[in-house]
């Protein structure tokens, strides 16, 4: 059995299930909180990739199917360690709460193997019974399925999009007993101020989603999933080849909106030409996370972890509360 330090005047001990790529303990470094131990339960290896690559003290713990908590001993896939848990954070997998899954698959917590985790991490938080607590899911879940999950929890969600402190939208619930210090400020940061080149016709980049890591790459099809369905988030190179742009494809539509990708197979013409998706530093300013964090990916797997990840300030927002409480 390991034997962790279970005086933690060195800082908290925290658990993080459904890790993702350690956002909360970035979170909690730029709240000034400090960390003793970090235990991470994640499966998806490009996430536990880039965790790796920023925090290699991590302790990694494996499914969290399998962790248990019992007489002060946390029972892992990686082994036994004694520990006293300060803070449990999770967000359990969103696509079958999310308003973006089909109708049919949006499921929500009659999903097991997504966004039905919650249950897991549910018993796993009532089993360590911390001091804090924290999770994050999308706001546009079922109404039941949120008010369920706030009888569990004992406490009303915030709602926040993270439009406020960043260039992207992300509306989201947080259930927490954190109480943060102040309230939380808009800094009136638009997409076309983080962009490294080119022009945006948005003000706030669309939600990061799992999906902007498999685009379309044909620019008459990247143009048309954008300006017909509001998908994803396009650059421009100015606000001219924008204009251009819609043009070309309003004539090519004659008008129809909707009209069927496959349509656009003969088109031989350049007006898209230039036409792109966020980089990779971009999507990290989406989510407020640290330069060159994901470096050790691919843009599209950047891309995935990022739209699985938090808004990095607004969880730096509710981790101020836990700074402040340690002062008193």
């Amino acid at each position: 059995m390991n034997r962790e330090n279970e005086n933690n005047n060195l800082g908290l001990n925290v658990l993080s299930l459904c890790d993702g790529m350690s956002c909360g303990h970035i979170a909690l470094e730029k709240a000034g909180v400090r960390i003793n131990k970090y235990f991470a339960s994640e499966i998806k290896n490009i996430g536990i990739k880039v965790t790796k690559e920023n925090y290699p003290e991590t302790i990694h713990i494996g499914d969290l199917n399998k962790i248990t908590y019992e007489n002060g001993i946390l029972y892992t896939e990686s082994g036994e360690f004694k520990i006293n848990i300060d803070l449990v954070i999770f967000g359990s997998p969103c696509q079958t709460f999310s308003v973006a899954c089909k109708t049919d698959k949006r499921i929500g917590l009659d999903d097991e193997v997504k966004s039905g985790l919650f249950l897991q991490c549910y018993r796993i938080l009532k089993e360590v019974n911390p001091k804090y607590f924290f999770m994050e899911n999308v706001a546009s879940m079922k109404e039941e399925d949120r008010d369920f999950i706030s009888d569990l929890m004992g406490v009303q969600p915030h709602l926040i999009n993270a439009a406020i402190v960043s260039p992207a939208l992300r509306k989201r619930y947080y259930w927490t007993n954190i109480k943060p210090v102040e309230e939380l400020k808009n800094r009136n940061i638009t997409l076309n101020d983080i962009l490294t080149e080119g022009w945006s016709d948005r003000s706030k980049a669309r939600c990061l989603m799992v999906s902007d890591s498999r685009p379309v790459t044909t620019p008459i099809k990247m143009f048309h999933r954008y300006y017909s369905t509001g998908f994803t988030t396009l650059i421009f190179k100015d606000k001219s080849h924008y204009k251009d742009c819609v043009k070309e494809y309003e004539r090519l539509s004659d008008g129809k909106r909707k009209m069927a990708a496959k349509e656009l197979d003969s088109y031989t013409g350049h007006v898209f030409d230039g036409v792109r998706y966020m980089n990779q530093e971009e999507l990290e300013k989406c989510q407020c996370v640290p330069s060159g964090y994901t470096k050790c990916l691919t843009r599209n797997e950047s891309a995935d972890v990022l739209g699985d990840g938090w808004n990095i300030d607004v969880i730096k927002w509710f981790f101020s509360g836990i700074t402040n409480s340690m002062k008193n």
